[in-house]
């Protein structure tokens, strides 16, 4: 199988090891590695959304960002309303507050995600100029009407104070939000694995991408699974928008337009598609962006293209890449 393909897989630690040498400093080097690991997992959640669109049903949605967008300024309402448990020094307690944040954040981005697919994507199934075009539009009206409901303005999005602050690991610092990130990637990754490979909806999904008619003749509303792909897509991008918006503290109407480049960098490193591809991806790039940060900031702006050239010399379909 493909996917069992290691080469790819060696990526992330060898990046990793490689940059040791030029950083120095072990402790450093750690807490750089986390929050690049870190800043990758939220990339990743976000990216995932468009993978499965992407990948399930063969849509370029270049109107992402305003479920990212969306879901970020949810929390900062949900959140707002929960100042006691924000407040609280108690990361048990912040999380009573964050979770809710992000499930209504999911859900609002989903609902929204169901009218996109049914007035904008629908008509234009089959198409992909016409897709960028007209979903680039539905992501300009997005921005104006979360313009309309919390204004034009940049909005404070703080840590709950529990999540404030970092742990110590000998001489190491790493920020607990940034653990948080890790280990909340890591369970939408394995949940999107398991879905896709060990349940009956996900090969049902992936085998009316490959032959649509013989599904549709087994009795299986193929339609009805695709719509509901889409809102799965925008619910995971609604999430994301949520922890990139504690990640930068803040949120503005067009931070979804900012994140769509680092999507579809990581999209085009992994192989348009490809779940396993987009982790990888997002990872290298989480990683690149806060090594040359921290070596060469200068460079730190164009390392991820020149990271996704350097890959694609090397895999012109990306690391898990399919021809289409």
């Amino acid at each position: 199988m493909r996917d069992l393909d290691w080469k790819p897989l060696a990526l992330v630690p060898l990046l990793a090891l490689l940059v040791l040498p030029f950083i120095g400093s072990v402790s450093t080097w750690v807490t750089l590695t986390v929050a690049g690991l870190a800043m990758g997992m939220i990339v990743f959640i976000i990216a995932s959304g468009l993978t499965l669109v992407f990948g399930l049903m063969d849509v370029l949605n270049f109107g992402h960002g305003v479920f990212i967008a969306l879901g970020a300024f949810v929390a900062t309402s949900v959140l707002g309303s929960m100042a006691d448990y924000t407040a609280s020094a108690s990361l048990w307690t912040n999380l009573l507050a964050v979770f809710p944040a992000m499930l209504v954040a999911m859900l609002v981005a989903g609902a929204v995600g169901l009218a996109f697919e049914r007035f904008i994507v629908r008509p234009v199934y089959g198409n992909h100029l016409k897709q960028i075009l007209i979903t680039m539009g539905g992501m300009i009206i997005g921005e104006e009407l979360i313009k309309v409901i919390w204004g034009p303005l940049q909005i404070p999005l703080p840590l709950p104070e529990g999540m404030r602050g970092a742990l110590l690991f000998g001489d190491a610092a790493v920020e607990k939000y940034r653990l948080l990130a890790v280990i909340i990637g890591l369970a939408v990754f394995g949940a999107l694995l398991w879905v896709l490979t060990r349940t009956k909806v996900g090969l049902l999904v992936r085998a009316g991408v490959q032959d649509r008619e013989m599904v549709e003749a087994l009795g299986y509303r193929i339609r009805t699974l695709f719509i509901g792909v889409f809102m799965v897509g925008s619910a995971l991008a609604g999430l994301g928008g949520v922890m990139w918006g504690l990640y930068q503290q803040s949120v503005v109407p067009q931070m979804g337009a900012h994140v769509n480049v680092l999507i579809f960098i990581v999209l085009i490193i992994g192989g348009l598609g490809s779940t396993t591809g987009a982790l990888i991806g997002a990872l290298l790039v989480g990683l690149m962006a806060n090594y040359t940060g921290f070596l060469v900031p200068k460079a730190a702006l164009f390392s991820n293209i020149a990271l996704m050239m350097a890959i694609l010399l090397w895999r012109p379909q990306g690391v898990y890449g399919a021809s289409r």
